[in-house]
């Protein structure tokens, strides 16, 4: 018994990716967030903490950024999987 491939529309198959990023966002922003523990330079016995907080502003405003993009293109999706832009 052959079973035939099982295709989704396109407009389906990019909404469900998107609910796939918006579902991984917080956990590449929390490896993100431990990301400056794993620093070290040869100058300073420790990291930096200007860099570090830098790095965390940065990365709290990407998240930030990438969360408020994602829902923009989920709510523009209507319910027969159109893409309203």
């Amino acid at each position: 018994m052959a079973r035939g491939a099982q295709f989704l529309e396109r407009q389906t198959y990019r909404r469900r990716r998107m609910i796939d990023g918006a579902r991984l966002l917080p956990v590449i922003g929390a490896i993100a967030f431990v990301m400056p523990i794993l620093w070290r330079t040869d100058t300073t016995p420790g990291a930096s903490t200007a860099h570090g907080g830098l790095y965390l502003f940065a990365i709290w405003f990407g998240l930030i950024l990438a969360a408020f993009a994602l829902s923009r293109r989920l709510r523009n999706v209507a319910g027969d999987g159109r893409v309203e832009d």
